[in-house]
Order: C-alpha cells, then sequence, then structure tokens
C-alpha cells in the first residue's frame, strides 16, 4: 500500500508541477479581448482554496464530526498565537515567491524557467547547512556545482532562442531570470524555514498548511491593493478570468499539499526523478504545443547537467565508515 502511495503522489507531482507551469505560461501570454486576469488576485485565491482543503482534510481526520473540527482548530490555531504568528513569515515569503513566478512566467519560455528554477535546490542546501545544521556529502556538494554549471548553459544566448523569442525585450528578458533567482532565494529560506518549524512542534502538516494560508491570503490582499488597486477598482477583482485560470488556481492550491504527500511516502531520488521528468515534458510540451522554445544543443546539454545533478543530489551511498547524509 505503502509504494502504491509512494507511485501515486510522485505521478501526482509530475502532473500538477508540468501542468502548473505550461497552463500559467498559456495563461499570461494568451491574447484575448479585455483586460487580463491579475496574478495577484489569482494568489490570493489558491491560497484560499488550499485552506477550504486543508479543513476538510482535518475534518476527515476527526472523523467527520463537525464538534472535533472546531476543537481542533480552536486548540491548535486560537489557543496558541505565538506558533501560529511564526508561520506568518513563511507566508510572507511564499506569497511573494507565488507572485514572483507569475512574472518569470510572463517573461520566460515555459522550458527556460522550469530547469533554471530548479537554483532552488542549490539555496535550499545552503540554507539548511546555516540554519538546519545539516552535513553534505561529497556527492550533494558536486551535484551542487554540476547544477550550476547546467544552469549557465540553459540561459547561453543563442540566434535560435532570440528567434524564438521575438517578443520578449532583453528587458523582459532580464526581469524573468531575476524574478526566478528570487524565487529560487525565497523557496529556499522559507522551505527550510518551515521544515525547522516543523520539527520543533508537533502539530500536523495540514494545521500548518491552514495558518500558512491564512496568512497568506492576508498578505495576498494586500498585495493586490497595493499593486493592483487602480486596475481592481475598474475591472473587479475577477477580471479576465476563464476557465483556464481557474485551473491555474487550482494546481497552484495542489502544489503545497502535493509536496507534503511526496515528503510523507517518497524518498529523495523518487523525488528527484519527479523533477527531472517533470522538466523533460515541461521542455517537449513548451517546444510542440506553445511553440515558444526552441530547443538547442546547448540548452539539452545544460538540462541534462541539471537532470544529472538532480539525480546525483538524491544519491545517498551507505559506506562502512560514518555515512554522511544530506
Amino acid at each position: 500500500m505503502s509504494t502504491n502511495l509512494k507511485y501515486l503522489s510522485l505521478s501526482i507531482l509530475v502532473f500538477q508541477t508540468t501542468s502548473l507551469v505550461l497552463t500559467m505560461r498559456y495563461s499570461r501570454t494568451l491574447k484575448e479581448e479585455g483586460p487580463r486576469y491579475l496574478s495577484s488576485t489569482a494568489v490570493v485565491l489558491a491560497e484560499l482554496l488550499k485552506i477550504l482543503t486543508c479543513i476538510l482534510l482535518v475534518y476527515k481526520d476527526s472523523k467527520c464530526n463537525l464538534r472535533a473540527l472546531n476543537r481542533v482548530l480552536h486548540d491548535e490555531i486560537l489557543n496558541k498565537p505565538m506558533e501560529t504568528l511564526k508561520l506568518a513569515i513563511p507566508s510572507g515569503i511564499y506569497t511573494l515567491q507565488n507572485n514572483l513566478l507569475y512574472v518569470a512566467l510572463s517573461n520566460l519560455d515555459a522550458a527556460t524557467y522550469q530547469v533554471t528554477y530548479q537554483l532552488k535546490i542549490l539555496t535550499t542546501a545552503l540554507f539548511s547547512v546555516s540554519m538546519l545544521s545539516k552535513k553534505l556529502g561529497v556527492y550533494q556538494w558536486l551535484s551542487l556545482v554540476i547544477l550550476m554549471t547546467g544552469v549557465a548553459f540553459v540561459q547561453w544566448p543563442s540566434d535560435s532562442q532570440a528567434t524564438a523569442a521575438k517578443e520578449h525585450s532583453a528587458g523582459s528578458q532580464f526581469v524573468g531570470l531575476m524574478a526566478v533567482l528570487i524565487a529560487c532565494f525565497s523557496s529556499g529560506f522559507a522551505g527550510v524555514y518551515f521544515e525547522k518549524i516543523l520539527k520543533e512542534t508537533k502539530q500536523s502538516v495540514w494545521i500548518r498548511n491552514i495558518q500558512l494560508g491564512f496568512f497568506g491570503s492576508i498578505f495576498g490582499l494586500m498585495g493586490v491593493y497595493i499593486y493592483d488597486g487602480e486596475q481592481l477598482s475598474k475591472n473587479g477583482f475577477f477580471q479576465g478570468y476563464n476557465q483556464l485560470t481557474w485551473i491555474v488556481v487550482v494546481l497552484q492550491a495542489l502544489g503545497g499539499l502535493v509536496v507534503a504527500a511526496v515528503i510523507k511516502y517518497a524518498d529523495n531520488i523518487l523525488k528527484g526523478f519527479a523533477t527531472s521528468l517533470s522538466i523533460i515534458l515541461s521542455t517537449l510540451i513548451s517546444y510542440f504545443w506553445l511553440q515558444d522554445f526552441v530547443p538547442t544543443s546547448v540548452f539539452f546539454f545544460g538540462a541534462i547537467l541539471v537532470i544529472a545533478a538532480t539525480f546525483l543530489y538524491g544519491y545517498d551511498p551507505k559506506p562502512a565508515g560514518n555515512p554522511i547524509k544530506a
């Protein structure tokens, strides 16, 4: 049963990651009449949907008893205000990160974004070493070097890439790259900080996700009115929304829940396989469906290095002596 759950969660992760990147990219570049939907409102709706889903999961864990659900939420959230406030930091960072991903995918093709975003492995490792006192082995550090080399090749300019991205100016390409890099650092810090909190308390992942979503929706609403207040007053909260937009919202909300399931049922090597498969699928679909990316030999070489680094980072040899685990 656990093996089935392991591969099921990994399959869902591949589907969610690939689908989110491609649908978000397509929704931000699709030319339609009227105003385009505001990415800041989509982030807020994704947080609210995540809260609702987690409440339903806690309700299920409470044996579908409303009184038991109310008692759990009251005891674990309202009666522990300091524990709840700890989630404000990663929540604010996650909200920033989610908005940055929209910016990145509005300025970069899906395949380049997907591979470059794997730099979050490096930032997560660095924050794990500094914040959790983790020790990385030789294979892990080697994988990080290979990762950085691969990303450098992916970003290497070429005539064919320039031709495929005529609609994107050099400035917008730079904005997209900066958005991805900031998202990588925010992802690494927030993820390690969240892991640190989870290890210090006994609250369930679903309760913690409710707390994250609560602060995330507040920060998200602040962002909506600060950055898009004028457009909001003119065309409303749901301006430009269509069926594709709602699919993006659902996939983004699903992301945090899927990662939690993968951490529970899978291991690092299989998780690396899922990430790598997602990169390959995003590249192929971006080429055949979106037609906004022309793969080159340099890009493929960089992508292979990134995929190899992903597997190598999850490789954990068990020597006879003292093993050093990541």
